[in-house]
């Protein structure tokens, strides 16, 4: 469930339900919230613009962004990127901290910091 929390994900027959109970039989919005148990009456309406405008193809689509999948050796490797590149800033923060104290020399830091 992708998107928001609390978010909810109706199937596709609900939602031709819906669209059908709005557009053949006139009901209102609140009517097939109730009446499906859908929580928010403005999802309806939404369902009937993108009906509307696309056909039943739209209601199947799935939002959001598409999951990664997290493997082992993928999330090992990003990782270990993200263990270099804090080594690399705390170098530098160390050799600017030194710095502004006017302590010791570059290399003298650098020997410190390993």
């Amino acid at each position: 469930m992708a998107g928001k929390k609390g978010m909810r994900q109706y199937p596709v027959e609900l939602k031709l339900e819906a669209v059908r109970l709005y557009y053949e039989e006139g009901k209102t919005r609140a009517e097939i919230t109730n009446l499906l148990g859908i929580r928010n009456p403005y999802a309806v309406k939404q369902w009937g613009r993108l009906y509307r405008r696309e056909g039943v193809g739209a209601l199947k689509k799935a939002k959001g962004r598409p999951r990664k999948s997290k493997t082992g050796q993928s999330e090992l490797e990003r990782l270990r990127m993200e263990n270099t590149l804090l080594k690399k800033f705390h170098t530098e923060l160390r050799k600017e901290v030194l710095a502004k104290r006017n302590i010791g020399s570059s290399i003298t830091t650098e020997q410190n910091t390993q």
